[in-house]
């Protein structure tokens, strides 16, 4: 039996990333998912996708978190999961300098936007047997990066939904945890290309000495939404290659015969 049988699960920021991946790596082990995202031209994947549907989705409207959970309900019988993935990154400058334009715009995605799809697909568990909610959160929610003031915020914000909800959801079944990559290739960190130097400063400051694929934070999301971690609600899971074990005076030793690219060890 596979490991997510019998589970209909919910991922948004689906089109890409560690969104796609996670939702064909549930899919793959047995779940019947509903892959949303506010880009449903991108979701083209999912049409040809065996047991997965695509979905057009603007997390921060609440009528379309509402009407996503009522279509894996629909069509799949039923909502076990949800791994709310999408959001929005951004530098905007210094807190002087900075429009607030931006940082609302930050914080409409990554702030409103979980706490919606937590509310969502959350009221649809506590009728049943309950579930479990993931969020991509980030070490970025744990400590300052600078001129990432608002997108600092918003993720830390993320974290603390995630340990309230826990406290107020585990009543009714309901677990919700966060998962919290590191530097991780996907098509949000491409700008990376135009910046090698900055790209190689961020992974010398890695213990595993290479950025994340999306696939292995995928896994960390089947972990979580699976049976295995059924003793886990308000946790916060770090998957970010030894990033936070350093207290970032020094960067971690360096394999004399490292290539200049990331290598999988």
């Amino acid at each position: 039996m596979a490991e997510h049988d019998g589970q209909v699960v919910i991922v948004t920021g689906a089109a890409t990333g560690i969104g796609r991946a996670t939702a064909e790596l549930l899919a793959a082990r047995g779940a019947k998912v509903v892959a949303a995202d506010i880009n449903r031209e991108a979701l083209a994947w999912a049409d040809s996708a065996e047991g997965v549907i695509g979905a057009s989705c603007d997390v921060t409207s609440e009528a379309d978190n509402d009407a996503l959970a009522a279509l894996a309900v629909d069509t799949f019988g039923g909502l076990h999961g949800a791994v709310l993935n999408a959001g929005r990154s951004g530098t905007g400058g210094n807190i002087l300098d900075a429009t607030m334009e931006r940082f609302d715009e930050i914080m409409d995605v990554n702030v409103r936007g979980v706490a919606l799809g937590i509310r969502a697909a959350g009221r649809v568990m506590r009728t049943g047997v309950g579930g479990s909610i993931a969020v991509t959160g980030s070490t970025s929610g744990h400590r300052a990066d600078p001129n990432l003031w608002s997108y600092n915020a918003s993720k830390a914000a993320v974290l603390n939904i995630v340990r309230a909800s826990a406290v107020d959801l585990g009543v009714f079944g309901i677990r919700v945890n966060a998962v919290c990559p590191g530097p991780t290739h996907t098509p949000m960190t491409d700008v990376f290309d135009e910046r090698p130097e900055l790209y190689e400063a961020m992974r010398r400051r890695l213990a595993r000495g290479r950025w994340a694929e999306p696939d292995e934070l995928a896994e960390a999301f089947s972990f979580l939404i699976g049976d295995r971690s059924r003793a886990m609600t308000g946790s916060i899971v770090d998957v970010d290659g030894g990033v936070g074990a350093n207290n970032g005076q020094f960067n971690p030793p360096q394999a004399t015969d490292a290539p200049p690219t990331p290598r999988t060890f």
